[in-house]
This record gives structure tokens, C-alpha cells and sequence, in this order.
């Protein structure tokens, strides 16, 4: 994964990062992109975040992140991506 493409692509979608202060934007892990995207973003930025990190990477970091005691994703969001990375990224 290319580090200067994950900060070009904050930039883009600056707005879904709306609690994140605008200089610590650029620093943030593919972790809290993944998370942030795909709770916020369009299936079109999805697709862009595929683009830059793989399906299999971004399928990775979430299951990490609906495995432990505190999940911050919606159930509908767990259970479509769920589906999804099952369907697309095994």
C-alpha cells in the first residue's frame, strides 16, 4: 500500500473525517480510514479505498474490528460487510 496515495486520498474525502482535526487528517492508519469509509463513505469511495489498499487488506481490518468486545459499526453495516468481504474477498 502506498502511504502518499492513503494521504491523497484523505485529503479528497477530508469531509468524512469531520472529527479528526485538520492537521492530524493525514496521519491517521488504513485502520481508521477503513473504519471511517465504511461507515460514512459512498460505495464509490469504497471502490477508490479498494483501489489503494486491497479488498483482502480492507476485509482484514474489519473483521479486526468487529472481533473485539467494542464494535463501532452499525449491526447493518456489519452484517452487509460482512456478507460482502465473504462473497468478494475469500
Amino acid at each position: 500500500m502506498d502511504s502518499e496515495a492513503l494521504k491523497v486520498y484523505i485529503r479528497q474525502h477530508s469531509h468524512l473525517f469531520w472529527d479528526i482535526r485538520e492537521g492530524a487528517k493525514e496521519n491517521l492508519s488504513l485502520s481508521a480510514v477503513v473504519e471511517t469509509i465504511l461507515k460514512y463513505g459512498h460505495i464509490s469511495d469504497i471502490r477508490e479505498l479498494f483501489e489503494i489498499a486491497s479488498m483482502k487488506r480492507i476485509s482484514e481490518i474489519f473483521n479486526r474490528q468487529i472481533g473485539g468486545r467494542r464494535v463501532n459499526y452499525h449491526p447493518r453495516t456489519v452484517h452487509f460487510f460482512r456478507q460482502y468481504f465473504e462473497r468478494h474477498a475469500s
